[in-house]
């Protein structure tokens, strides 16, 4: 994983077709038929990624993030990774949820300015199984933070990236813009004693490092969250911390040394109820779950 940070020093780096509109004809003459070759669609420009609504941790980056029903009154919510987590690395098959938080994030511009601090009031999900993410929920509402602020939180995407897509990785925590696109998919990820499932895979030019962990994967073209960053392999090693390993649906293992991966985030939107609540039973919600819960 890519380790969080300790302080000022640095710990090993784990880490469709349309109609064409009809015109009017003059009743005084046939229309003349148009022989020029219809243009074609316009291409969607690319939103301008920046550092609104991301956020710095103590150790890791993060961002605020809503899903598409989350009103302006609810309480605002924070992602990042598991491994994050103030209370440590979750256990493999560990589950946090609705846990007392009173963590602190430093609340960014557009730019990367320091805008002011934003409080936790729990951790409302958190594990590195299947996943490798945290949900704190905030003090503040959506609303709050926009009238003090004037900042926008990002808005999660309701479907699975697709192959190909330009990303930008946004680490609050560097004040950094990793610009790539997504290579592929890991159908396991391993490191250690962790195990992700359907990980996305960078291109090469995302050389995300030690204090990027928990960044927001926003697509290029939507301005939504498709992932969060969490990992990469530092050293060519197979399956080890700091060196995950791919494994695919036949077992065969392929290590990608100085390749980096993130955690898709579409399956945490059906798991968000109104009022922004976790409900892990809601239709749809595949995350896993505290043992002992059905």
């Amino acid at each position: 994983m890519k380790k969080p940070l300790v302080g000022a020093c640095f710990a090993v780096l784990l880490l469709g077709a349309t109609a064409a509109p009809a015109t009017a004809v003059s009743s005084e003459r046939p229309a003349q038929a148009d022989t020029k070759p219809a243009a074609k669609p316009a291409k969607p420009k690319a939103k301008a990624v920046t550092f609104a609504g991301t956020v710095a941790l103590s150790n890791c980056s993060g961002s605020v993030v809503r899903v598409p029903d989350s009103q302006p009154g609810d309480p605002a919510l924070v992602l990042s990774n598991g491994h994050c987590l103030e209370s440590g690395f979750p256990a493999p098959g560990e589950v946090v949820l609705d846990k007392p938080s009173s963590r602190s994030f430093t609340l960014l511009d557009a730019s990367g300015g320091n805008l002011g601090t934003v409080k936790a009031s729990k951790v409302a999900y958190g594990t590195m199984t299947d996943t490798d993410m945290s949900l704190y929920q905030l003090t503040s509402t959506y609303s709050d933070i926009e009238s003090k602020y004037g900042i926008k939180a990002l808005e999660l995407n309701t479907a699975r990236p697709e192959q190909g897509r330009a990303i930008t990785v946004a680490s609050g925590y560097w004040k950094k813009l990793y610009k790539c696109s997504i290579d592929g998919f890991a159908y396991r990820l391993k490191e250690g004693n962790w195990t992700w499932k359907d990980s996305v895979r960078y291109t090469p030019d995302c050389k995300t490092i030690g204090g990027t962990s928990g960044s927001p994967v926003i697509d290029d073209e939507t301005g939504k969250v498709v992932a969060v960053n969490n990992t990469g392999n530092e050293s060519g090693e197979e399956c080890t911390d700091n060196n995950p390993c791919e494994v695919d649906e036949n077992g065969k293992v392929t290590v990608r040394e100085g390749i980096n991966y993130a955690q898709q985030t579409y399956g945490l939107v059906p798991c968000v109820a109104p009022g922004n609540k976790i409900d892990l039973s809601r239709e749809g919600c595949t995350l896993p779950k505290p043992a002992g819960m059905k």
